[in-house]
Formats: C-alpha cells, structure tokens, sequence
C-alpha cells in the first residue's frame, strides 16, 4: 500500500521540514518537544501551512521558545484568529532544557527546528544543537553530494546493462 508524502511509517505527519538547516549547519544533537499552540494554529497545521526556514529556538529564563516561526492564519477563522509569526513556547523537561541551554550557550552554537510534525494527534518540534557553516564546508559538502550522486547513478547504470 502506498503512503503519502507527508507521512511517515511511524504515525508521523510532517507539516513543515526546514531544509536549509541542513546546508547552513552541522547537526550535533536532536531533541524532540512539545509546541504550545492555540486552536486556529492547530487547524492551520493539519491543513499543512507552516514554515520554520527562518525559525530557531530561544531561551528565556527557565523556558524555551520558537521564534521566527511562520503559521499562517486560519482561512476559516473568525476575529480570534491567532498572530502568523508569534512566539511559541517549547514544552521540555527541566532536565532536557538545562543539557540543551548549556550547548546551545557556546560560541558559535544556535538551536535550530528542523521539522514541524504531529505524532499521537499532537503537535511536535524536532530541534537541533547546530554550529554555523563556513562557506568552504558548504562547497565541501556540495561538491561531495555531487560525487555520491555521480557514484549511485553509476551504479544505477551498470546495474540496467547487465
């Protein structure tokens, strides 16, 4: 049976990816959390409109917020329609907030979401503890994608001449 693009195997509906993430950053920890979010948010959502290009994740005191982060407004919301680009705040254990704010404190290290996704009907967030990329690294990663394309469609075409 097929499965849709936006869904994976694990009873995950992914709303938003921030591809960026990846050529701007290297990825060094994961930690999913939980999103406040009010109820035109979370019907904009399961319609599929988000955008989190521009997003990353802050820490105000003893909390975590998204800021950046773009929802758009329920079509068929009424005057209590929700702000697009409000910050949002990050449910996180105590614990998981304290490990996560001492690497993203560093020099040089930012926390930044990389998908948007409901799991178990309820809204989450997949950050990442990221350190900026120098332009060289990015040629450097392009140029080895580019050979690992070549290679996998050279395999690809030996495997239909044979």
């Amino acid at each position: 049976m097929a499965r849709t693009a936006k869904s994976d195997e694990d009873g995950v509906k992914v709303v938003a990816h921030n591809r960026r993430a990846f050529h701007e950053y290297d990825i060094l920890d994961r930690l999913e959390c939980g999103v406040v979010l009010l109820g035109t948010e979370v019907k904009s959502l399961r319609d599929g409109h988000a955008s989190i290009d521009e997003a990353y994740a802050k820490l105000e005191g003893e909390e975590l917020w998204l800021i950046g982060s773009e929802v758009p407004e329920y079509e068929k919301g009424n005057r209590l329609n929700h702000k697009p680009k409000r910050p949002r705040k990050l449910l996180l254990h105590r614990r998981e907030i304290s490990k996560f704010a001492g690497k993203a404190s560093q020099r040089g290290f930012t926390l930044v979401p990389l998908r948007l996704y409901f799991r178990g009907g309820r809204a989450k967030v997949e950050i990442a503890v990221a350190k900026g990329k120098q332009l060289h690294d990015k040629r450097q990663a392009s140029r080895k994608a580019d050979a690992d394309r070549e290679i996998r469609r050279s395999i690809a075409n030996r495997r239909r001449a044979e």
